[in-house]
């Protein structure tokens, strides 16, 4: 029997689209959470001094974005031929690039504790995002409110987590954008996401 271990901090952060995941396969997973503190004495534990780390079946596996994709192949949630996987990758960059730029102001507004450079991306970075998003969505769904094929795939649950976190500062960010309203409402009452998200350990990010 295949089995999953999840390194990660005690917060959402990178490793949230891996238990996402796990969540909509319903499969089990051992969640081992760090607190900062203690990282420190873990870190030379993993290939490259770094989390999250998947291990599966005792094969450690780093950087976020490999794992979600491993676990979506594993769970099928990747797309159901090539050209379905490939309208997935598109998404599932578009959304890293909001993600590297909300990423680095995130941690200036935190450091400062100045909300100005979080107005500014909201205000003129985060638009054009959400747009470029909006558009694959509308390009790709078949109609419905999944991004690719009517049909859950990875990067919903990508984009639902990086959203969760960015309105955190402005609940409204969506208004504009009824189609990624519409996707980001849909996966919230997935059955198994709902009752994963109403259990989860809350934590700010």
């Amino acid at each position: 029997m295949a089995t999953y271990k999840l390194h990660y901090f005690n917060l959402r952060g990178r490793g949230e689209v891996a238990r996402l995941i796990f969540a909509a396969a319903g499969q089990q997973f051992d969640d081992i959470r760090y607190e900062r503190a203690e990282w420190p004495s873990h870190n030379a534990e993993m290939p490259l001094g770094q989390i999250p780390v998947l291990e599966f079946n005792g094969v450690k596996l780093p950087q976020s974005l490999a794992i979600a994709r491993f676990l979506a192949k594993q769970f099928q949630f990747a797309g159901k031929d090539n050209l379905e996987q490939a309208k997935v990758d598109a998404v599932a960059d578009t959304v890293a690039d909001l993600m590297a730029k909300y990423g680095p102001t995130y941690k200036e507004q935190m450091e400062t504790k100045n909300q100005a450079c979080i107005q500014k991306f909201l205000a003129e970075e985060l638009p054009r995002h959400l747009t470029n998003l909006e558009t694959l969505g509308q390009m790709y769904s078949d109609g419905g409110y999944f991004f690719v094929g009517n049909h859950l795939t990875w990067v919903d649950l990508f984009l639902y987590d990086l959203l969760e976190t960015i309105r955190q500062h402005d609940d409204h960010i969506l208004v504009k954008y009824s189609w990624l309203k519409h996707n980001h409402e849909e996966v919230e009452k997935q059955p198994k996401i709902a009752a994963y998200l109403k259990s989860r350990t809350q934590t700010p990010v």
